[in-house]
């Protein structure tokens, strides 16, 4: 098995915290850039609904777990041995960045809350597979999988506190 050397393994991980981390915050601001539409503001929450300043170090964080527990397995033979944890942790990273556009741009609670579910079985099947390679990467994917199912919920809850405003926009 290659062993990489240390420049290597900077450089993947550069790579992967950099995908993961800059894709996170390039969703936000793409979705998230100043344009008078108080959408958000204007729904009905519940009264268990994080304040907005959670959000951003929640993601952080779990961007970097995530981008920590991919260069683990990375670690256990590279891109080509480990391609297929490898490419549904690239699925579900597609999938995290497509629900912001789903749920902020098209605002669509109901679609929203349906790719969510999805996420969160693409993140559980990665992190089985990640556990395969090395358990503390599976392990790693665990907050991210406890934040997702909790996103869904408010998902979900903000759904049905808000269907009617959802009909009228689709």
């Amino acid at each position: 098995m290659h062993t990489p050397s240390a420049s290597e393994s900077c450089i993947v991980l550069l790579f992967i915290v950099g995908v993961t981390l800059g894709g996170g915050f390039a969703t936000s601001a793409l979705t998230m850039a100043d344009t008078g539409d108080d959408w958000y503001e204007d729904l009905k929450k519940p009264d268990w609904t994080p304040p907005d300043s959670v959000f951003g170090p929640m993601w952080a964080t779990l961007y970097l777990l995530m981008s920590f527990a991919a260069f683990l397995v990375w670690r256990r033979g590279g891109f080509m041995k480990q391609a297929l944890p490898l490419s549904f942790y690239t699925v579900q990273l597609v999938a995290n960045f497509s629900w912001v556009f789903i749920y902020l741009e098209a605002k669509d609670l109901l679609a929203a809350f349906i790719e969510l579910c999805c996420l969160w079985v693409l993140i559980i099947v990665t992190a089985v597979l990640f556990g395969r390679v090395r358990k503390s990467a599976g392990f790693l994917l665990v907050p991210y999988i406890l934040w997702v199912a909790f996103a869904g919920s408010l998902n979900l809850e903000l759904w049905l506190l808000n269907k009617d405003k959802d009909e009228e926009s689709g």
